[in-house]
């Protein structure tokens, strides 16, 4: 291929990266470099529907055949970068091939993080981030009936939801005081706990996996910190991802939190180069900021390929994130990291409710449970600044909608 853009990775993040620059009028070849043997695919259903059987391999996909014909995009997949040349713009891949590049993109995502504990090498430990490994652990399931969920973040507690709903008996380790310590308030992962173990599952909380022991090659024990044993067929690791970010590195573009630095338009430090997804991270009054979530990976690739033709795209102001377990429709809006007070609007027991969160009387961030309306409404209203006075968040019976409305200009 004849030089052109050449994007690391085959991720949601590179896909959006490429249609943007074509959108943009970017008309060089462009050039997706996959480790993965699959086109690019949706992830989230990984840990959901398609683990249950509920989602299949066909609704996966990002893009059709035709969108990459159409739009001069080529795939090159099953072969990783390993080395990359940037003076003389040159991208080898595991394969032997050589890729000649003016411009570049990182979209390489992250891999899971591995358990570094005796016994993390046994038949029945798995780990969640690629369609392979689902399908690796949609066959371990099968046979199943004690299973140990190591992490209590979303995709952990995504897995024990799939797996208590096919009868599993499913046990949560998490080290921290509280599930979702990173990601969620107090009052959310309160409820979370009380909603899993409500439906059959054993959150354990403050207790970590000290080893993992097997018969025959195969786990069946996992040890604790605290001394309980507990029986496992099937261990799943869910103690965060590792953003692949070494090859950058190698190259010198300078990273930040453990992740490629990037400005609001998806540029790094080197003027040729860009970056986009799970490996990228913006700095937020002087802190590396990296938002794991789909929403973040088509805003910033969305940016990026504006910046790949020299215009500036910037990327939504107002993170948004979803997650489902069981009949629960988690969706959540901004962040709430250093929020001083919050409102309840309805009612965790009815498992319907919206949590509002405030630093200094300002809206921050919105967390809804089954209450996909006021998640929308609550989007619109942090992008817009608009006051919400936390009486009217906590009043159900003043609709939200109607500060919208008073809103000038809409």
């Amino acid at each position: 291929m004849n030089a052109g853009l050449v994007v690391l990775g085959a991720s949601h993040a590179a896909v959006h990266l490429a249609a943007s620059a074509r959108e943009a009028g970017y008309a060089e070849p462009i050039l997706l470099l996959g480790a993965e043997a699959h086109p690019p695919y949706q992830r989230p259903p990984l840990s959901k529907g398609y683990l249950i059987g509920k989602v299949p391999d066909a609704a996966l996909p990002l893009r059709n055949d035709t969108f990459y014909r159409d739009n001069k995009i080529v795939l090159a997949l099953g072969a990783p970068a390993i080395k990359l040349d940037r003076q003389a713009r040159e991208v080898e891949t595991a394969d032997g091939r050589r890729h000649r590049f003016d411009r570049l993109a990182f979209a390489t995502g992250g891999r899971s993080r591995l358990l570094a504990i005796p016994g993390h090498d046994l038949v029945g430990v798995y780990v969640l981030r690629s369609l392979d490994d689902a399908r690796r652990l949609r066959t371990g399931l099968v046979t199943a009936r004690n299973a140990v969920v190591i992490g209590g973040g979303y995709i952990g507690l995504e897995i024990a939801a799939c797996l208590a709903s096919l009868g599993v008996a499913v046990t949560v380790l998490e080290a921290a005081a509280n599930l979702l310590t990173r990601t969620a308030s107090q009052p959310l992962a309160t409820f979370l706990a009380d909603a899993h173990r409500s439906r059959g599952v054993t959150i354990r909380l403050g207790v970590s996996a000290r080893a993992l022991r097997g018969e025959s090659g195969r786990v069946r024990i996992v040890e604790c910190t605290d001394g309980v044993n507990h029986p496992a067929d099937l261990v799943i690791c869910g103690i965060g991802a590792v953003p692949n970010v070494e090859l950058a590195q190698a190259a010198g573009l300078k990273c930040a939190g453990g992740a490629i630095a990037v400005d609001v338009c998806g540029r790094t430090s080197e003027p040729e180069v860009v970056a986009a997804g799970d490996c990228a991270c913006t700095m937020v009054n002087g802190v590396p900021l990296r938002l794991e979530s789909i929403q973040n990976a088509t805003d910033q690739a969305k940016a990026a390929g504006a910046a790949i033709v020299g215009r500036s795209s910037l990327k939504s102001a107002i993170p948004w994130f979803w997650s489902d377990q069981y009949d629960l429709k988690l969706q959540m809006a901004g962040l709430a990291a250093s929020h001083d007070s919050y409102v309840l609007r309805g009612h965790p027991k009815s498992e319907r409710f919206a949590l509002f969160y405030y630093r200094t009387g300002r809206l921050l961030a919105v967390d809804t449970v089954n209450r996909p309306g006021e998640h929308l409404t609550a989007r619109k209203l942090l992008a817009l600044g608009t006051p919400v006075p936390p009486t009217l968040a906590a009043d159900e019976a003043i609709d939200l909608r109607s500060l919208l409305d008073a809103t000038p200009g809409l």
